[in-house]
């Protein structure tokens, strides 16, 4: 196990999202009905929703569990950034599943990141990635204003990754 770099773990799953970080809220519609919403939930666990949108991914588990370590990686070549995390926590329900992992001394943010896939009464699949973060390193500090417009842009690729992926959207 590894040392989580910030002290609010949990709070994208119990709210509210804390102070002094740039706050992430993607919600997106991406599939309808019971197969769908498995389908999602389990790319979204299994890391293939973040291997769909290009990022390399290296899990100690097969699928997200309190405690799994993740190192995700996007780019290409000498640009290529690794982001270190574990998973905070993991919820696996017959309407919502998902987890969260927050950032750990190799990561070049400090916050948190949940990935979420609920069921709604209507049947309506809906994906949600909730954040919190501010920069951990001079790189992420440099980035300044353009680090989170890359994160929304990221939250809609895994969005739409998943709708891809589902069989009824």
């Amino acid at each position: 196990m590894t040392t989580l770099t910030y002290p609010e773990v949990g709070a994208t799953r119990l709210g509210p999202l804390p102070e002094g970080y740039h706050h992430l809220h993607h919600r997106a519609a991406v599939g309808h009905g019971r197969a769908d919403f498995e389908t999602a939930a389990a790319a979204v666990t299994e890391w293939r929703m973040h291997r769909g949108a290009g990022a390399r991914v290296r899990a100690t588990a097969a699928r997200a569990d309190t405690g799994v370590g993740v190192a995700v990686s996007l780019g290409v070549g000498p640009f290529r950034v690794g982001a270190h995390c574990e998973v905070v926590w993991a919820e696996y329900g017959e309407t919502r599943t998902g987890f969260a992992y927050g950032t750990t001394e190799r990561h070049p943010e400090q916050g948190e990141e949940s990935f979420v896939v609920e069921l709604a009464d209507d049947a309506t699949v809906w994906f949600t990635v909730t954040a919190f973060s501010r920069p951990a390193c001079w790189y992420a500090r440099l980035g300044g204003p353009v680090v989170p417009v890359l994160q929304h842009w990221y939250a809609r690729r895994l969005g739409d990754t998943l709708r891809r992926s589902s069989s009824g959207a």
